[in-house]
């Protein structure tokens, strides 16, 4: 938790420069419009229109809303048994990068958290800023046998939150163990194409697509994919996200 602060802060900090760095830029060109207005020198004006120009499209980089995606997770998320490098976030951000993507990855996956505990520390997260968001809970849930209905209602109430404040959202939706039967497993299982319908977002069906119970893709407890299976989920997910970043965020009335 202590290292996802820092990284949250780090990013924060990296984009208030950007933003400082381009408001100094737009001042120097204001200023010097502005002497020029009032010394009455109309022609000089016009002969710097073009580096008024030159400084404005300077800035406009810096300026520009670049997407901050915040990937709100569990262990599978946070990298699990994995170096850091190796990890779905760092190997998604390289794929996207790949792909001629660009977007700035806020991670937020903490081991062992449930959907009711990513909804507990959503209002942190949502200080970092994001622009959009990929919501990959649940796991947990279904390891535990909690009730898939106070799991829809939790991740529910994520959706709200980020619907109230504009983002647009990417479902990941996860399985349930078969030995839990099956009506637990269609109980659960079936929460999230449900949900993914009434909120309209973007929807990919199973984040472990490709993983699941492949020793080859898998650490040793069988559960957290290896940077073998990580690479596969960032492989199949990024399309997915291409089309997420496509949305336009909006801002919130609040």
């Amino acid at each position: 938790m202590r290292e996802l602060v820092k990284k949250v802060s780090l990013e924060t900090m990296i984009a208030s420069r950007r933003v400082l760095r381009s408001f100094r830029v737009l001042m120097k060109a204001y200023r010097l419009a502005r002497l020029i207005l009032q010394d009455g020198q109309w022609r000089r004006l016009a002969a710097v229109v073009p580096v008024l120009c030159v400084l404005v499209l300077a800035a406009a980089p810096a300026l520009a809303t670049e997407a901050r995606l915040l990937m709100l997770g569990d262990s599978i998320t946070a990298g699990f048994g994995l170096a850091p490098e190796d990890g779905l976030v760092a190997q998604l951000r390289r794929r996207l990068q790949a792909d001629g993507i660009k977007a700035v990855l806020l991670e937020g996956g903490v081991s062992g958290d449930t959907a009711a505990g990513g909804l507990a520390r959503l209002d942190w997260m949502l200080g970092a800023r994001p622009s959009h968001a990929i919501v990959a809970l649940g796991g947990n849930d279904a390891l535990r046998g909690l009730n898939p209905a106070a799991t829809e209602a939790s991740l529910a109430a994520i959706l709200d939150r980020l619907t109230a404040e504009g983002i647009p959202i990417l479902l990941a939706g996860m399985k349930a163990p078969r030995n839990l039967g099956h009506a637990y497993a269609e109980a659960f299982d079936s929460l999230y194409p449900r949900l993914a319908a009434r909120y309209e977002v973007v929807f990919y069906p199973f984040l472990l697509e490709g993983v699941a119970a492949d020793p080859a893709l898998n650490q040793p407890d069988g559960i957290h994919p290896s940077a073998a299976g990580a690479a596969i989920i960032a492989t199949r997910l990024a399309p997915y996200v291409a089309r997420l970043l496509a949305l336009s965020s909006k801002p919130s009335d609040g």
